[in-house]
C-alpha cells in the first residue's frame, strides 16, 4: 500500500544535510544552547581595577611637621654653636632628648620585633654613645660604630627569646640595625664639636637640612603640584624649592664663615645635607603609603609624622661627619 505522505527517510536526511546549524541528536547536542544568552558582562574585569584612592595633602598638618623641623634646626644649631670644651653635657642632653624622640617614632612606625626589648637596648646604646662622645680621650667615629654594633647584637639577643619574635628577625634584622643607629648617629653631633671645623659644618649641614624641610613642608600646604605619586601626600614642587632654597642660604654662609669654607663649599655642604633629609622625609612617607595599600594598620599619627624630620637629620650628622673629613679636609 503506498504511503500518502511524501517524506521518506532520503528526504529526512537531505533535509538534515540542508541545515547544518541544528546541532544533532546525541551527548553534545542533548543539551540545548539557552535562548536569549547574553555575552559576559565586563564587570567582573572592571571589578578588578579597584579605584587608586587619592591621599588628600593637610595645609596645617605640613605646617605643624615645618615647624617641628625648624625646632630641631634651631635646637640643634644652637646647642653645638654653644658648646665648649667644657659644656658639651648640656648639648648631650639635648641630643639624648632628640634620640629618645626619633626611638619612639621609628619603633612604633618599622614595628621591630620584642618592641619595647628593642627600644630599651637602642636607647642604653644611645646613651652610651653620648658618653663616650662627649668624654672620649680622641674625637673619633670608630668608638660609635663599636657601640652601634653591640648595640644591634645585643637587641637581636633580645628578640630571640619569644619564639612569634624569633620567626621575624630574618626578616627584621635591618629594621633593628636601623633603629639602633638612627639613634646612635645623633652622638655624631657630638664628636663634630671636638674637632676644629665641626661646629662650624654642623651649622651650614643643620640649616640645610632644616630649611630644606621647612621650605617642602610649607611649600605642600601651599601649592603640593605636581603629586609625588596619588597615594603621597607631597608636591614636587616643594622638593626642589626646598632642596635649592638650602643650597643658597648654606652658599652665603660659606661666604662669612672662615676658612675652609667658601660660598661652593657651602653649597656643596647645603647641597648634601638638604637631599639627604629630603630623601628621608619622602622615604617616610613612601612606607606609610605601602602599609596603606597593604592594608596594614597606620602608625600612631605622632610618630608617623615625627620620623621624617628625626630620621633626616640622622642621615645629616653623618653626612656632616663625612664631609668633614673628605670634602673640607
Amino acid at each position: 500500500m503506498p504511503q500518502d505522505d511524501p517524506w521518506d527517510a532520503e528526504a529526512s536526511q537531505q533535509v538534515a544535510r540542508m541545515n547544518p546549524g541544528r546541532p544533532k541528536a546525541g551527548f553534545y547536542g542533548a543539551v540545548p544552547d539557552e535562548e536569549g544568552g547574553d555575552p559576559p558582562s565586563s564587570e567582573s574585569d572592571d571589578d578588578e581595577f579597584e579605584e587608586i584612592e587619592v591621599v588628600p595633602v593637610r595645609p596645617k598638618l605640613s605646617v605643624a611637621i615645618a615647624g617641628f623641623a625648624a625646632l630641631l634646626t634651631v635646637a640643634l644649631v644652637l646647642g653645638s654653636v654653644t658648646s665648649g670644651p667644657d659644656s658639651r653635657v648640656p648639648y648631650a642632653i639635648v641630643l639624648f632628648g632628640v634620640q629618645l624622640l626619633g626611638l619612639l617614632a621609628w619603633t612604633m612606625a618599622l614595628q621591630p620585633p620584642a618592641a619595647v626589648t628593642t627600644a630599651a637596648v637602642a636607647a642604653v646604646t644611645a646613651l652610651i654613645a653620648d658618653y663616650l662622645a662627649v668624654t672620649g680621650d680622641t674625637a673619633e667615629l670608630m668608638p660609635l660604630l663599636y657601640v652601634g654594633a653591640t648595640g644591634v647584637v645585643a637587641a637581636l639577643i633580645g628578640q630571640v627569646f619569644k619564639r612569634e619574635d624569633r620567626q621575624r628577625i630574618s626578616d627584621t634584622y635591618r629594621t633593628t640595625a636601623m633603629i639602633v643607629f638612627g639613634a646612635v648617629a645623633y652622638a655624631v653631633l657630638i664628636v663634630l664639636t671636638r674637632q676644629p671645623i665641626g661646629s662650624q659644618a654642623i651649622l651650614v649641614c643643620c640649616t640645610g637640612a632644616g630649611l630644606a624641610l621647612l621650605v617642602s613642608r610649607l611649600t605642600d600646604a601651599i601649592f603640593p603640584k605636581p603629586r609625588i605619586a596619588v597615594q603621597v601626600p607631597r608636591g614636587a614642587t616643594g622638593i626642589v624649592l626646598g632642596a635649592m632654597v638650602g643650597t643658597l642660604v648654606c652658599a652665603v654662609l660659606g661666604s662669612y664663615l672662615v676658612l675652609p669654607f667658601t660660598p661652593a663649599k657651602g653649597a656643596v655642604l647645603g647641597l648634601v645635607a638638604a637631599v639627604a633629609a629630603i630623601l628621608v622625609d619622602l622615604a617616610v612617607n613612601f612606607g606609610e603609603a605601602g602599609r596603606r595599600l597593604a592594608g596594614q594598620a597606620p602608625t600612631f599619627w605622632l610618630a608617623r609624622h615625627m620620623q621624617g624630620p628625626l630620621g633626616g637629620f640622622a642621615l645629616t650628622a653623618v653626612a656632616a661627619y663625612l664631609l668633614v673629613h673628605f670634602y673640607l679636609s
